[in-house]
């Protein structure tokens, strides 16, 4: 069965995002070991998973990238752009994106369906309100948390519409020169 893994950039006091959505806080020099790491995350996967309000600002920026030989990113954003995309919508049909198309059944449904199918990992990328859906779900297998050497007054949090209890279990803990470091946590096999 494939897994699916939340990589999200978070403040150390746990905000995924400023309250308006902002990301102005989040380091963006990474080493070459942070961005090997991230790299070969991303070579675990073969479909991203998002919400809606997520996906133009992620598809327009590696869209772009991908579209100029010369920017440093150029190999990730022709990755990016490649890998099937799957929205989580209640509003949208259709997506000017490629390789993006609307999920066509309810969340938990369309979710165990693609953990079902045969092929690499998946990844969630965001945003807060659909992780936070995921999470209440319990349809995250694994946690890439990479905490940001900063704290905001207030933000966006994807663990704040938590039903019940949500077992973790710590499997790495990896610090970056950059500042950031990372918690992987499992969910608990007994869900």
């Amino acid at each position: 069965m494939r897994r699916v893994k939340l990589q999200v950039q978070q403040t150390v006091n746990g905000y995924v995002a400023g309250p308006n959505g902002e990301l102005d806080w989040m380091v963006w020099d990474w080493d070459s070991e942070l961005q090997d790491y991230v790299g070969s995350l991303t070579d675990s996967i073969d479909t991203i998973l998002m919400g809606r309000k997520m996906t133009d600002g992620f598809c327009a920026h590696w869209e772009s990238v991908a579209g100029d030989p010369d920017n440093p990113e150029y190999e990730s954003g022709k990755t990016f752009v490649e890998t099937p995309k799957v929205v989580f919508s209640r509003t949208v049909t259709s997506l000017k994106w490629k390789n993006a198309t609307v999920a066509k059944m309810g969340l938990k449904d369309e979710v165990t369906g693609l953990k079902n199918q045969d092929g690499k990992d998946l990844m969630v990328y965001g945003g807060a309100n659909f992780v936070s859906n995921l999470i209440r779900e319990q349809l995250i297998d694994d946690f890439y948390l990479f905490v940001n050497p900063v704290a905001i007054e207030k933000g966006l949090t994807i663990f704040g519409d938590i039903s019940d209890k949500l077992q973790l279990k710590l499997v790495e803990t990896k610090s970056f020169r950059c500042g950031i470091v990372l918690l992987h946590f499992e969910m608990e096999e007994d869900r």
